[in-house]
């Protein structure tokens, strides 16, 4: 390990990271963090200078910045997050540095999230709240009426991990038909009875949309007022990704007129969202505050394992979990 003779030093770059992830870095390391909460960037960049490695606790920028004021000294990085949107990765590659990432534990969580999305956005939970709280609840055989799932197209843009959960969570519901798109056939999808189709089919013909993939240059408003007016005006679209894949300001302005029936989000553009923003006064639009993998141990998992990626970088061992340059 670095400073021989002596313990590591490890950077956590947030104060409330989970303990499982903290306890496993003190049993090998000596473990700091900033002195303020949330910490500002300039003081987490002054204490990159002053240890072996860092375990990234939230969103901040992650770039050559934070490399160079490291310096020599700094030997591992790793993320406490799947997503990597947020990271300079392409100058990891370049200075071929080791910066692990924690996937896969966080997709249970993530795809529960979206479920309860479909279903609360689908069935109009918030639109109901708010008819009660304004004494607005009438009752009768025709108000208040969602969609259906059982029967229904469901389709998922990005058959990764998270996707193909959401798609084994889907099978209890009986639906008709399950599509995905992407770059190439998955034959894990496949296997879940997912069917390969070309991204406009998939918005033409599915009730419910799910989103899924990373955002990249790619992906940045994929989801935009062209790709809404091609989706039908029952259809319920789900974000579970990053906000910055959907144009918000399409979104709202199709929510509003009623091109598309509702959508449910876990992430959206800014975080955290202004409580005026206009997305929040739709009736049909279920918002929550990035929720995806807020769960006691899907969280503590991802800690753990961000402190091993952290431990074997510092040895000079091969991460847990390197982000896959």
């Amino acid at each position: 390990m670095a400073n021989p003779g002596t313990r590591p030093v490890v950077l956590v770059t947030n104060k409330e990271a989970p303990p499982k992830g903290i306890n496993k870095l003190k049993m090998k390391c000596d473990v700091i963090f900033p002195r303020n909460h949330p910490a500002s960037r300039e003081e987490i960049l002054e204490l990159a200078g002053q240890v072996d490695g860092i375990m990234w606790v939230g969103h901040m920028p992650l770039n050559g910045e934070v490399l160079d004021r490291g310096g020599s000294r700094l030997k591992a990085i790793s993320t406490m997050s799947a997503g990597m949107d947020y990271v300079d990765t392409e100058e990891f590659k370049r200075r071929k540095f080791p910066l692990g990432y924690t996937p896969i534990v966080l997709n249970d969580a993530v795809a529960d999230s979206a479920i309860g999305l479909m279903i609360a956005a689908g069935r109009r939970f918030h639109e109901g709240r708010l008819a009660i709280d304004q004494s607005q609840w009438n009752g009768g055989p025709q108000w208040m009426l969602g969609q259906d799932i059982k029967g229904s197209t469901v389709g998922i843009i990005g058959m990764g991990g998270i996707g193909q959960t959401i798609a084994r969570r889907l099978k209890g519901f009986e639906i008709g038909q399950l599509l995905y798109s992407g770059r190439r056939p998955k034959p894990e999808a496949e296997a879940l009875g997912a069917k390969m189709v070309p991204q406009d089919e998939l918005l033409q013909e599915s009730d419910y949309i799910f989103i899924a993939v990373p955002l990249t240059n790619e992906t940045f408003h994929m989801i935009n007022a062209s790709a809404l007016g091609k989706m039908k005006r029952t259809a319920v679209l789900v974000n579970v990704a990053r906000g910055d894949i959907v144009d918000q300001k399409a979104l709202v302005a199709a929510l509003k007129n009623g091109t598309i029936f509702a959508a449910g989000l876990d992430v959206m553009t800014p975080e955290p969202l202004p409580a005026d923003d206009e997305l929040l006064t739709l009736p049909n639009a279920v918002v929550i505050p990035h929720l995806g993998s807020a769960t006691v141990q899907t969280r503590n998992n991802m800690a753990e394992i961000a402190a091993l990626n952290v431990l074997a970088g510092i040895a000079g061992s091969p991460m847990f979990s390197p982000y896959p340059y």
